[in-house]
């Protein structure tokens, strides 16, 4: 459930905080069999989860998913 409405303009320090979280999406992505999605809070922040992740509970968080990256080790076992 989002508390506050996230603000409109993107700053500087907002874009490098997605960058950040998108890097080790990107650097998780080749290692897992699930999708790894990029997440905005409301104070601006980034994280990034595994939908593997024990209890990823993705309704909560599915309207601040702002990219998906596609686990890329289907059927690799």
């Amino acid at each position: 459930m989002q508390l506050a409405p996230l603000p409109a303009a993107v700053s500087s320090s907002d874009n490098t905080a997605y960058l950040a979280a998108y890097a080790m999406a990107a650097e998780r992505a080749p290692w897992t069999d699930y999708d790894v999605h990029v997440i905005r809070n409301a104070d601006g922040s980034y994280w990034y989860t595994d939908e593997g992740d024990y209890a990823c509970d993705l309704s909560e968080i599915e309207d601040r998913i702002v990219h998906t990256l596609p686990g890329r080790m289907h059927g690799l076992y």
